[in-house]
């Protein structure tokens, strides 16, 4: 340290030290120094609220956070440099197979591996063997992630030659002029955002066939000595498969193939009409077509009286409710839909979580004995009066709605717990029909960066409770942790229970959404702990052109969260 202008004041987050550091010095470097206490060690940090890698050079002042495995940042930081390393191994063992990591299903990311002609390749168990081998010998060797800022020209001539034309289409569509690329062992990759710093710092992986492919495993967010627990997970499987194929159909994968096949025409200032408008009708008349084949699968069966829908925040449960009574109504059936949130206790009653803040997502949160005896009393034909629970006074109030069911009459009722074998256990098996919505991606930005389906729902939730709630986007961010919580304990694990899943992801929203999240995330604070993720977010979307919203039929899924919908919520 030669002069005092020549450094910069650094404050860590992480043990609240303050420090002065010679401008140019690295995190590694800072974190090093520091050494603060790290419950599963450090892969990326974050600098004024950006994800950063760990080479990252300071040159003026900082408020830096480190990372680890503990953090969404530090895992998908991890899984990143996995899949790279995986790369990079299948390079040598299976030389012009190309990559694609699909999605994260049964504790793990499902990988296919095509060949050259484009055709699935199923790998063997001697593949396998020697795959996990060469990348074991990548990670021992400590190899470097090599970052570099480059021309998006040059990139395109770099992937080009290595044939990753998914990362032409999608570098070519941006319109960037330059772009961060990695190197690892002399092989490019694409990312959008940080890597570990070199490959030893991938202390565990597990992989294994699966499927038409590969599954790669990684560390438990608990407990980085353990990898995630497998669960088969058949039916979220088959939801998935099910939209790949549609994708493919459809002949988009990646959101390269999205810019590009919804480019407007010649002239055109807006995406209306042409490509886009077609992608629109198609995606809708796929998604209407799955709620009428769930309609017929239960109008099947005439004991199934009540029809559970749950699923996660955003989903689109209430729309997809509405659309399903239109369908069984064609069927000939009475449907009756009401929500399950008019049967919640009263707010002292409510229980608290280890905050002692009020749990709303605790399935107790519900009046489960008298949801259960109004639900008997109507299949006994008796007539009953619904509740209504009244949000500003935190009662339940009578409704003055009677109802009384006929032979044709199916209850559709929709609320996070439907799945949750304790909320109807007085309810006799036969008579009920489960249903699972969530909102499923299955494009991804590129063959090796994959859209995490909680982003999806997470940018429908911010349009909407800036519409019609009042939040911010700050607001939304904040709670956001607190609602995964929520759905990891109360929805996710009986989620394999529903008769059916439906994915209500459409291929051409997230384009959309675009126009509405970005001035909302746009006015977060950068000294906001909701930054980084917001900053995330938007360039996240930056990826995406976009796609007005004036093709989008009144009756469709998405405008539940932007509006102009036909029906009411």
């Amino acid at each position: 340290m030669n002069s005092k202008k020549n450094l910069v004041e650094i404050h860590c987050k992480n043990n609240n030290v303050t420090k002065l550091y010679e401008a140019g010095t690295s995190l590694m470097e800072i974190y090093a120094d520091l050494r603060p206490a790290m419950k599963q060690g450090v892969i990326v940090a974050k600098s004024n609220n950006v994800t950063k890698n760990l080479d990252f050079r300071v040159y003026k002042p900082k408020e830096v956070e480190f990372l680890g495995l503990e953090s969404p940042s530090g895992r998908r930081a991890y899984i990143r440099s996995l899949t790279f390393i995986m790369y990079k191994a299948l390079s040598k063992v299976m030389p012009g197979v190309r990559l694609r990591v699909e999605h994260p299903i049964s504790g793990g990311f499902y990988c296919l591996l095509f060949g050259a002609d484009n055709q699935l390749v199923r790998p063997s168990e001697q593949q396998l063997a020697q795959l996990k081998t060469v990348m074991d010998d990548i990670i021992d060797k400590d190899l470097p992630f090599e970052w570099y800022t480059i021309s998006t020209e040059k990139a395109v001539e770099i992937f080009r030659s290595e044939d990753a034309l998914d990362k032409v289409a999608l570098l070519e569509s941006m319109g960037d002029i330059y772009v961060e690329v990695y190197k690892l062992d002399g092989l490019y990759d694409y990312y959008d955002s940080a890597l570990a710093p070199s490959t030893s710092f991938i202390t565990l992986y597990g992989l294994r066939l699966f499927h038409d492919g590969l599954l790669l495993q990684m560390p438990s967010a608990d407990d980085a000595n353990v990898l995630d627990k497998f669960e088969e997970q058949g039916n979220l499987f088959n939801a998935f498969a099910e939209h790949a194929k549609w994708n493919e159909l459809m002949k988009v994968a990646n959101v390269g193939d999205l810019n590009i096949s919804t480019k407007p025409s010649k002239g055109q200032m807006q995406l209306t009409g042409g490509n886009a408008g077609m992608l629109i009708t198609l995606a809708e008349a796929l998604q209407e077509k799955k709620i009428d084949q769930i309609a017929d699968m239960v109008v099947s069966d005439p004991k199934r009286r009540v029809v559970l829908i749950a699923g996660p925040s955003s989903s689109g449960k209430t729309t997809f409710s509405k659309k399903l009574s239109i369908h069984l109504a064609l069927n000939g059936k009475n449907p009756i839909p009401f929500s399950m949130d008019e049967y919640f206790v009263d707010r002292e009653n409510t229980p608290k979580d280890e905050n002692g803040e009020y749990d709303f997502e605790s399935v107790h949160a519900i009046d489960i004995p008298f949801f259960n005896k109004q639900l008997n009393q109507m299949l006994a034909g008796e007539e009953v009066e619904l509740p209504r629970f009244n949000f500003g006074t935190g009662k339940r109030e009578p409704s003055g709605k009677k109802i009384k069911l006929d032979d044709n009459s199916i209850l559709v009722i929709e609320g996070i717990h439907g799945l949750n074998p304790e909320l109807t256990s007085q309810i006799p098996e036969e008579n009920k029909f489960r249903i699972y919505a969530s909102a499923l991606t299955t494009i991804s930005i590129d063959d090796h960066n994959w859209i995490p389906t909680t982003d999806n729902r997470l940018l429908r939730r911010i349009v909407r409770d800036y519409n019609y709630r009042g939040y911010s986007a700050e607001d939304t961010i904040n709670r956001w942790a607190s609602v995964h919580r929520g759905e990891e304990k109360w929805i996710f694990p009986f989620r394999e229970l529903a008769d059916v899943m439906f994915n209500s992801a459409l291929i051409f929203e997230l384009p959309v959404l675009k126009r509405y999240a970005m001035p909302i995330l746009s006015q977060v604070p950068r000294h906001s702990p909701a930054y980084a993720e917001a900053h995330r977010l938007l360039k996240f979307l930056g990826y995406f052109n976009m796609i007005a919203d004036s093709d989008i039929p009144s009756t469709s899924l998405l405008r539940e969260f932007f509006g102009g919908s036909t029906f009411n919520y």
